[in-house]
């Protein structure tokens, strides 16, 4: 984890999450912050789970943190280090915001904000949809599936167990992982790691035959935008919506939240774009 610095800074933001190499959170809020001209830096303080996470929060609190993001794995494990949830962070039982109210650390999920906006066009002919993963990415989409008004929701997991537990607390249904193809889909959700830059860039949540009857899919997956899953739609002829979208819309609302300013969406879209074509993500 890196360091915080000691001398109490003017305004600090950061993002924690393990591993961290593809994060863009920083281009983003720093933009952000100079774009309104505010005071403060936002970091990305690689976490790793356990008692180095307890820890973290612990500097939170003595530095007084100003905003935090969190992302895979901590959107759940960090729920018992705060002082409380908002309703919406209750209702997905998991949060990828901290940000402080009245002296309490406090914890939100923007997540669901940044899966209903790009889905909305989108939203007459959602169906069905299939959720893939079960951790707090998942319980985020159920969330904004279910505010979509998706009759027929599924999730499906390698882990069985976790699978069943995320389709009691929704009131939806598990599908076996090894079944997950075998059925009909208007929507399929990656909410799993699998083609994030890293170790697991080249695969994919999803058979390459299996996209025949798949209308629609979203990646939540922002880095690189065009995954293994997306290249395989898109060769399949499946319309896409690239994680990019979840994140632009999910850190705009974080933004607004710890700064009470409302960043411009069509520049900061620019802002992520540019820095797409220039990395070649």
């Amino acid at each position: 984890m890196k360091p915080i610095p000691n001398k109490k800074p003017q305004g600090q933001y950061g993002i924690i999450g393990w591993p961290l190499g593809h994060t863009k959170s920083p281009l983003l809020h720093n933009w952000g912050l100079k774009e309104s001209g505010l005071p403060g830096t936002y970091v990305a303080w690689p976490t790793e789970p356990g008692n180095k996470l307890k820890a973290f929060l612990a500097e939170v609190r003595v530095r007084r943190i100003k905003g935090v993001s969190v992302t895979i794995p901590h959107k759940q494990t960090v729920i018992p280090f705060l002082d409380g949830l908002t309703e919406r962070a209750k209702a997905v039982g998991a949060v990828n915001t901290l940000f402080w109210r009245e002296g309490k650390l406090l914890g939100d999920n923007t997540d669901v904000d940044g899966i209903v906006a790009p889905l909305e066009a989108h939203r007459e002919a959602l169906k069905s949809a299939l959720v893939l993963g079960a951790g707090g990415a998942a319980r985020a989409a159920c969330a904004a599936l279910k505010a979509l008004n998706v009759a027929d929701i599924a999730v499906a997991n390698h882990t069985p167990g976790k699978a069943l537990g995320l389709a009691r607390d929704f009131g939806i249904r598990a599908v076996p992982w090894d079944e997950r193809a075998a059925s009909v889909w208007s929507l399929i959700v990656n909410a799993t790691p699998l083609g994030t830059t890293g170790e697991h860039v080249n695969e994919s949540p999803w058979p390459q035959d299996g996209f025949k009857d798949v209308s629609l899919v979203f990646d939540m997956v922002y880095n690189p935008v065009r995954t293994r899953l997306i290249q395989d739609a898109q060769a399949a002829g499946v319309a896409c919506v690239s994680g990019q979208s979840m994140f632009l819309h999910q850190g705009l609302a974080q933004f607004e939240i710890w700064t009470g300013k409302r960043l411009d969406e069509k520049r900061a879209r620019q802002l992520l774009m540019a820095d797409m074509a220039l990395t070649g993500a």
